[in-house]
Formats: C-alpha cells, structure tokens, sequence
C-alpha cells in the first residue's frame, strides 16, 4: 500500500478534476473512473506502479510511472498503449492441483504461464483479457527501470548482477548518458530490451539530472 496513490489524489490533486475529497467520491460513484479496465467506485481505491487509469467521460488515460526523484507520475497514453500493461513476475509455482501459476506485482495469478517465464522478467499483459503476451527477460542488456530506493524512476540497461547468498543480490545499471549506479534486485523492472521500451516514458525519460543541471534548466526558462 505504500507504493500506490489514491484515486482521490490522482482526481483531486493531480488532474485538477475535483476540489473536495466529496467531489472525488462522486465522480468515482458515478462509475467515470476505471483501473486498469475494471470501474472502481471506491475513491480511495489505491492505483499502483504500471496501472493504467482510465477516464472514459473526458478522454483522457494516464500510467502511473515513477519520475526521476521518485514520485508518482501520471504519464498520458495513447489508447492503444492504454489497452496493455507490464507486470514483474514475483513467483512461479505449481498450485495444488499442479496447475502452473505465476504471481505478478500487482497481485495477478496467471494460470498456465510460457513455460519460459523466470522470477524477475516482466511479461505483456492484456488489461481486456488478462493474458500474457510478450515476456521480457531479465537478461545482461535489458532495459529497466527502478521502484524503489534512492534511485527510483531511473531508466537504465543492466549490465551486472552480484549474487549474495542469504542476503540482498545487488544490479548494476547503466543509464544512457554513461551514468552507473546500483540498486536491489528486487528494485529493478524490465521495461524492454537495449534501447527499445514497451512502454513510453514519462518526461526526462528516466535519466537523472544533478542539482547544478536542474539549477541551469531553471534560471534558462
């Protein structure tokens, strides 16, 4: 629940739609507000990171991405971007009835996932249908993006993983202006492979400005 952003925020503070949290509740009763595909009448309703939020009544449809410092944004799709979205792959299992099922960061089961289909890739999934389509490998090369820690919203390609067993495993990413940093395993999203990402990104396209280039920005507008 940490890493999600209220419905009422989003309404209210973010898009400007609303005034008072009674307003954000109305608006949500009055079924305009969708989450990836489903109505969602609760005005708390938490959206989290990929969800695609989608307002049928005005047009507009928005995926809830992390910027550079690590707040939530809410990046304007297309709707054809709008009708899929990515999920990490958190845990693949045999269920009792030895049927293969794969568990996704938010919280889907996928029932008869690829067979190919590792702990840390991400797959395509069809919001409409929910089925996966495409499978991102978590391999040296791929293109990630960060969710968590003091780098979060870095968009960068991988380049290294330290193993450390009975403790945290360690990545090395490498954005494309040379910078590198490092990061958690379980930190780190596949968003696409070398320089081609499934899902457009947000303003400054991941890559993190210093204090003194954000200054210089400032003072040229």
């Amino acid at each position: 629940m940490r890493e999600c952003v209220p419905l009422s925020v989003v309404l209210r503070d973010r898009l400007k739609y609303a005034l008072t949290n009674k307003e954000c509740q109305q608006i949500c009763m009055e079924r305009c507000v969708k989450v990836d595909g489903k109505v969602r009448t609760d005005h708390n309703y938490p959206a989290g990171f990929m969800d695609v939020i989608d307002l049928e009544k005005t047009g507009d449809r928005f995926r809830v991405l992390f910027d550079t410092k690590g707040r939530f944004v809410l990046h304007r799709l297309s709707k054809e971007e709008s009708s899929y979205k990515l999920c990490r792959i958190n845990k693949v299992y045999m269920s009792p009835n030895r049927i293969p099922v794969a568990v996704t960061h938010d919280g889907r089961t996928l029932r008869y996932p690829d067979p190919d289909v590792k702990v840390n890739d991400s797959v395509k999934v069809d919001i409409g249908t929910g089925k996966m389509s495409d499978i991102l490998s978590f391999d040296l090369g791929a293109l990630v993006t960060l969710t968590g820690g003091r780098n979060a919203g870095r968009v960068g390609v991988l380049q290294h993983v330290e193993r450390h067993e009975g403790s945290f495993d360690i990545v090395t990413v490498k954005d494309s202006k040379g910078h590198v940093f490092s990061t958690r395993l379980g930190n780190v999203f596949v968003i696409g492979s070398a320089n081609d990402a499934k899902i457009s990104l947000p303003k400054g396209r991941g890559i993190k400005k210093t204090i003194i280039q954000e200054r210089a920005e400032a003072e040229a507008r």
